[in-house]
């Protein structure tokens, strides 16, 4: 759980330092890389101790998988609330796909 809990608020991080300046398109974009990398380091500092404490429970690939779940959720999340975007069925579906991966990762063959 300690995992789940860390890649989480390392994806909120993630996302608003790959599209939070969106909002700010007037910004130049020198201080929208600065800030950005600023907050990635915030992510850095989440994601790197998740996958620590979760690699040995979970593979490499599993881990991956996890992450890109939780950046699919934060991301809607982001999307609707922050940008003001539509969530569109066709997103939700194209994102579906890819959440059904899980099975194919997490699956005991």
């Amino acid at each position: 759980m300690p995992t789940i809990i860390l890649l989480t608020i390392s994806n909120i991080f993630m996302t608003f330092a790959w599209y939070g300046h969106l909002k700010y398109r007037s910004s130049p974009l020198w201080i929208a890389i600065l800030a950005s990398w600023g907050i990635a380091f915030a992510e850095y500092c989440f994601q790197v101790p998740a996958n620590r404490i979760g690699y040995g429970r979970f593979d490499g690939a599993q881990l991956k998988t996890i992450q890109e779940v939780i950046t699919l959720i934060v991301f809607c999340v982001f999307s609707v609330f922050y940008l003001k975007e539509e969530l569109r069925w066709n997103y939700l579906a194209g994102f579906g796909c890819i959440v059904a991966a899980v099975f194919f990762v997490f699956h005991k063959w």
